[in-house]
């Protein structure tokens, strides 16, 4: 099981010389297996999670495909299985979560997000 938090899947393979979307529309069936695909690979990963917990932005990739943020949400649902694997309390890990989560721009624009690399280094400097 992964034991940091995972960030936004990408349609290039994390390649930064590559940064591009996949060009497939949700309608696409080849676009909803790999989608189904990532759901049912976090479901084995996160037991206790739903289908209808998972948040979208860790299933679907961004049009970049190199988006460093997530949801709150989406760091959330990863807490349990993260506490297990770390033996680290959930309650350490909401507190990680909410101190590294960034407000919309200028409280207005945008949702809330958390940067995935910053977290997953607070993370490993308290529970290495």
């Amino acid at each position: 099981m992964p034991a940091s938090f995972l960030g936004p899947p990408s349609a290039v393979d994390y390649n930064a010389a590559g940064s591009a979307g996949s060009n497939k529309g949700p309608g696409n069936p080849d676009y909803l297996v790999v989608v189904q695909a990532r759901i049912d690979t976090f479901l084995v990963h996160n037991p206790g999670v739903t289908k209808e917990q998972i948040p979208a932005d860790l299933v679907t990739a961004s049009g970049s495909g190199l988006a460093p943020h997530i949801s709150p949400q989406a760091a959330r649902v990863q807490i349990a299985r993260i506490a297990h694997v770390r033996g680290v309390t959930p309650q350490a890990l909401e507190t990680l979560v909410n101190t590294y989560t960034e407000a919309p721009l200028l409280g207005l624009f945008g949702p809330a997000r958390v940067h995935v690399l910053r977290l997953n280094i607070a993370l490993d400097q308290i529970n290495p």
